[in-house]
């Protein structure tokens, strides 16, 4: 018998377990619905027409196994670094130190569009209100949230996720009524014929149709932020695997289903516009006040994005530090097990975000944001490669069986996930408009690079201060 692989055991952490099975299934479902599927689904829909619905059941296949690959890491190694601490870990440690930082400018051009479409959001009961006064408010109340504990986090993680459910399972069963019954079509079904006129299915041909799933992977962006959850689950061997198997469902009835009522109730050429074509179903019901009842959804996803951010981030870096790869004072926790130090650092550069989204121009910062899927490719990605090394080294030694939840058709699903991600770079490439943002990655990359370098050099140097240190 060959001999075992040795591999690393994972990062000791003090953080307290306390999100039940309720709150780590919201957090799997509620992490990814938000402006992507509230917003970016007109972008998609315009770009494919209604054969946009095969391109969500494609991504939604590659995002489950990439889930299960994660899931199955989860359950035997369970720390709250996840993905970040899986690429430590398995594939090179510069891979951990990118994945870690990259953190960094999801924060700057996440909160800076979060907050500042809060702000707009709530202009729309209070016109007069001044942006920054909306989100110092929110960034306040959910530092606080925070800091006292994580199973605060959970409880307004789960309820702000429940709202944005609830709105869309309404605006489908809402839409099921005019598709079979004419409930807001004047007693006509609409039937299906949205779905081939205009054009047909493909009315932008099979190309269009694949440069889509840019958009489409976008929205599905957050779903990741499952694994952190991991580190503080009461029962992840039970918790895990129920939360990564209903989100695979969960998005086949959210995604899909929504977007599958959208193009047959209305017609694509209709559903192009900047906003959200989610109010035109409950306007069109002629339910009052439709785009307040909306407005109050959309603010609630942008509270949970908010909220998601600050869990995922904080603790992104305070595995980051267990890993010597970020300062010790990020490693430390307070008298509640919570991982304070990181969480203010979030909350310094969320802050500096909006400092930055009200000093740069608009066009300028969303070329930055556009930088975020390359985040989430990187993301995937090391979760699918960190997974093959993990089965690898469990076969090598024999433990294979000991797995309770094992990634299915292993390793063709990994190589499936892996050719879905490697589709994204190249529409990527293609698209003029997100073409520049892969430049911008590039960048960002070498100059984690040169920080890795700079930061192992000293780290070094410092081991060997203390190996002479200790030999006089």
């Amino acid at each position: 018998m060959s001999e075992k692989i040795q591999h690393q055991a994972y990062e000791k952490e003090d953080l307290k377990r306390d999100l039940k099975s309720r709150h780590i299934q919201m957090i799997a479902i509620g992490g990814c619905i938000g402006t992507g599927l509230f917003y970016g689904s007109s972008w998609s829909i315009k770009q494919a027409g209604p054969a946009i619905i095969m391109m969500y059941m494609i991504v939604a296949v590659a995002i489950y196994f990439i889930m299960r690959a994660l899931g199955e890491m989860a359950v035997e190694e369970p720390v709250s670094g996840s993905y970040v601490s899986y690429s430590n870990r398995y594939i090179h440690r510069f891979v951990g130190f990118l994945n870690g930082w990259n953190a960094f400018v999801f924060l700057l051009a996440g909160s800076s569009a979060y907050l500042n479409a809060l702000g707009k959001y709530a202009q729309f009961w209070f016109p007069d209100l001044p942006i920054w006064i909306t989100a110092l408010a929110a960034v306040t109340i959910l530092f606080i949230v925070n800091v006292i504990g994580v199973k605060f986090y959970g409880e307004a993680e789960f309820w702000f996720s429940f709202i944005k459910v609830a709105a869309i399972v309404a605006m489908i069963i809402f839409g099921c009524a005019m598709i079979f019954f004419g409930i807001g079509n004047g007693g006509q079904a609409i039937g299906f014929h949205n779905l081939v006129d205009n054009g047909g299915f493909f009315p932008k041909g099979l190309s269009a149709t694949i440069l889509s799933i840019v958009m489409v992977a976008f929205a599905f962006g957050g779903v990741e932020n499952l694994g952190l959850a991991a580190g503080e689950a009461k029962d992840v061997k039970t918790t895990m695997p129920k939360a990564v198997n209903a989100t695979f469902w969960r998005i086949l009835i959210f995604y899909i289903g929504a977007i599958t009522v959208l193009v047959t109730v209305f017609p694509w050429t209709s559903l192009t516009s900047k906003g959200s074509p989610f109010v035109e179903v409950f306007t069109r019901m002629g339910i009052p006040a439709a785009a307040a009842i909306m407005n109050v959804v959309v603010v609630t996803a942008v509270l949970s994005e908010i909220n998601s951010t600050v869990f995922s981030n904080s603790r992104t870096f305070y595995n980051l530090s267990l890993q010597k790869n970020a300062p010790t004072f990020l490693g430390k926790v307070n008298s509640r097990n919570v991982p304070a130090n990181a969480v203010m650092l979030v909350f310094t550069v969320m802050f500096g975000g909006v400092i930055m989204n009200y000093l740069m121009p608009e066009d300028a910062f969303e070329l930055f944001s556009s930088v975020t899927v390359y985040g989430l490719i990187c993301a995937w990605a090391s979760i699918v490669v960190s997974h093959l090394k993990f089965r690898k080294v469990r076969i090598q030694n024999g433990e294979v069986d000991k797995l309770t939840y094992k990634m299915p058709f292993y390793p063709y699903s990994n190589y499936f996930a892996l050719f879905f991600m490697a589709v994204v770079l190249i529409c990527i490439a293609i698209l003029p408009d997100m073409r520049m943002s892969l430049v911008v990655s590039g960048v960002w990359v070498f100059i984690v690079y040169i920080a890795y370098k700079f930061y192992t050099k000293n780290e070094a140097k410092e081991l060997s201060v203390k190996q002479d240190l200790a030999k006089n």
